[in-house]
């Protein structure tokens, strides 16, 4: 059996600062649980304005951002925050299958796009790989 330190140090996420933005709050909760049982420090909220207000003053280190919000489009979110400051690293998440909506988000500066239902192993491996890579880079 694992000692706490050992799994803690098996946790992909360990400190990561993750916004989690999607309206349906069963979505939500399930992110949430997820991504705090990988270590990560997580941040979530329902519409796109508290979004972009939260990307300011918390500075999250990656957003899984839904497409559809209300109040501020995902699309409207991604535009703002690559418009700032802050960089943080964004997958969105839509239910759209639509190929035009892939390429504007990829357009934009996404690092990740996913099809919803998302499969959650694959959405915390895909932060992990993520962060890893902008850390890689950043120490280069």
């Amino acid at each position: 059996m694992a000692t706490m330190s050992e799994q803690a140090e098996d946790l992909r996420l360990k400190n990561a600062k993750v916004l989690i933005v999607d309206d349906d709050q069963d979505v939500l909760d399930t992110m949430i649980h997820a991504f705090r049982a990988e270590g990560a420090n997580t941040l979530k909220c329902m519409d796109g304005n508290t979004a972009v207000r939260l990307c300011d003053s918390e500075k999250p280190d990656i957003i899984i951002l839904d497409m559809m919000l209300p109040k501020r489009s995902g699309f409207l979110v991604l535009e703002r925050i690559r418009a700032g400051e802050v960089n943080p690293i964004v997958i969105m998440v839509t239910a759209n299958e639509g190929k035009r909506h892939q390429q504007y988000a990829e357009a934009l500066g996404v690092e990740g796009y996913m099809l919803k239902p998302v499969r959650l192993e694959r959405l915390i491996t895909l932060s992990q790989e993520l962060i890893e890579k902008r850390d890689d880079d950043e120490s280069e």
